[in-house]
């Protein structure tokens, strides 16, 4: 048996919580930010935690998680 890879560009994508739960950091807040309200921007800042459907995705291409 052969070990399993780890696909490093989901590895740098989510972090893991003390608890186990996967984490993800919000998307658009990197460029076109003028036109956004500073609400919005500081919404977009957050880390919020993946939908169950995606943890399973992403479960699959982190083998030693």
């Amino acid at each position: 048996m052969y070990k399993l890879k780890t696909k490093k560009s989901v590895r740098k994508r989510f972090s893991v919580s003390t608890l186990g739960k996967l984490l993800r950091h919000k998307a658009c807040k990197s460029h076109l930010l003028r036109k956004k309200a500073s609400k919005r921007k500081c919404r977009l800042c957050k880390v919020v935690e993946i939908s169950a459907y995606e943890k399973s995705k992403v479960l699959k291409s982190l083998p030693y998680l």
